[in-house]
């Protein structure tokens, strides 16, 4: 068994609002508006384990546990500066987390869900384990001539959850995760070029794959999504979230978003709105759903029920 303990998140200072990514790539800012639902985004002068390691405090605080009662630790990144090592130990060194296991899981946009996945299953034999995800995707986008179509999308931030084999405000009731390798050329990063990605073989995937995980989960547990109190979705476009909407029958207002605030954060995104929508919603109870679709292609949901 496996408890939500906390969710934490940090977001850099700089806001980088439409207008100024506009005139950079020769389009209206109200066609970045239309097309992706994002308003501003942020970018960071902070590190992939910078930002970790600040959305991990918060975590811990959130919790009011300290650092040194963690098991293990797992951190998401498809962004991190070099190779190997990859931002895990680092993270955890710098938290205070001295001998734990520290996990890199290098897988954009789904990172956060199939970290929180494992962590559920791990915590029982590791009490406590933190989960982190942090991506710098504007060092990426300024890495390589700009393509309009993706550098309007991301920004940089980091999220971080705690799983809890004892205790916390929901328990984790089941979760489905899937991968296919077919579509990797059509979502990837290769060394020293710039992010390639097919957008309409991706939302076209992922609005079909995303509801039909969630339906996964759901009937696993005898639930329907009229029944679910909140979904909680990697903020990849807020017109792909309004799609998965439609596509469950469910209200809109129940699909938490963002993404206008900060744009597509890759792995970061899922906590860092998980994190917001908790701090705006203390006493919500009920079923919580997860969600999320990347790189790979990887994407599943998970299940937690609330108290």
């Amino acid at each position: 068994m496996a408890f939500l303990r906390a969710v934490g998140r940090f977001v850099p200072e700089r806001v980088v609002a439409n207008a100024e990514l506009a005139a950079r790539l020769g389009c209206e800012p109200a066609w970045i508006r239309e097309v992706s639902g994002i308003v501003e985004r942020r970018y960071g002068s902070e590190s992939v384990v910078e930002m970790a390691t600040l959305a991990a405090a918060d975590c811990l605080a959130q919790a009011g546990v300290e650092a040194s009662s963690i098991g293990c630790v797992i951190v998401s990144s498809g962004s991190a500066q070099r190779r190997f090592p990859g931002p895990a130990a680092e993270t955890a060194a710098r938290l205070g987390i001295g001998g734990a296991p520290a996990i890199d899981l290098p897988v954009a946009s789904a990172g956060s869900l199939f970290a929180m996945a494992l962590a559920a299953d791990l915590a029982g034999r590791f009490g406590r384990v933190l989960v982190i995800a942090s991506e710098k995707m504007s060092a990426v986008m300024e890495g390589a001539a700009p393509d309009r179509n993706t550098a309007i999308l991301f920004g940089d931030g980091a999220g971080a959850c705690l799983v809890d084999a004892a205790e916390g405000w929901a328990r984790i009731e089941n979760f489905k995760l899937h991968s296919d390798g077919a579509f990797a050329d059509h979502l990837r990063l290769d060394f020293n070029q710039g992010l390639h990605m097919d957008g309409r073989t991706v939302i076209l995937q992922a609005a079909r794959k995303i509801p039909a995980a969630i339906r996964e989960v759901l009937q696993a547990a005898g639930l329907a999504p009229a029944d679910v109190s909140a979904f909680l979705m990697h903020q990849a476009n807020q017109n792909l979230i309004v799609k998965v909407a439609q596509a469950l029958e469910a209200p809109p207002e129940k699909f938490y978003s963002n993404i206008a605030r900060y744009g597509n954060t890759s792995s970061a995104s899922m906590l860092i709105a998980a994190a917001e929508w908790r701090r705006e919603n203390p006493q919500a109870g009920g079923p919580v759903v997860f969600a999320a679709f990347g790189a790979g292609f990887h994407w599943g949901a998970l299940l937690a029920l609330g108290s």
